[in-house]
């Protein structure tokens, strides 16, 4: 593994080039043994991360898909609604679709995706609570 072990020019006389050396930095030669060492650690390591990863993503159960989706409508019609607030006009069509988003809530089972879907669905109720619908 290579380090750094100071900034300034090197103590002790080293083959390192002249344009290296007035740098400040100077990277010391490294051991024969540690570079393979380290290639094998890093070969052994990837496979396991990207099964991991692969395994986390494979994970997500259709009942998720379907609450991410929803809280995705949600979002989308919330900013829809901001847009027209924005613009000055009242899109009653697009609270009716909130209104509804809003009372058929797929149940999530990963915790966290329960979690920000609720959230979602209170902005959205708060919405709908200052529009009297």
């Amino acid at each position: 593994m290579t380090e750094i072990q100071g900034v300034g020019r090197p103590t002790a006389p080293r083959a390192a080039s002249r344009a290296a050396a007035t740098l400040g930095f100077f990277v010391p030669p490294e051991p024969a043994g540690t570079g393979q060492a380290t290639a094998a650690a890093v070969s052994h390591a990837t496979p396991l991360g990207a099964m991991l990863t692969l395994q986390e993503l494979g994970g997500e159960t259709l009942a998720d898909r379907d609450a991410r989706r929803h809280g995705h409508d949600l979002l989308a019609v919330l900013a829809e609604l901001q847009r027209a607030l924005l613009a000055g006009s009242d899109d009653m069509a697009a609270l009716r679709h909130l209104a509804e988003l809003a009372d058929a809530v797929p149940q999530a089972t990963d915790r966290r995706l329960a979690a920000m879907i609720s959230a979602i669905v209170l902005r959205a109720r708060v919405e709908l609570a200052r529009r009297q619908l």
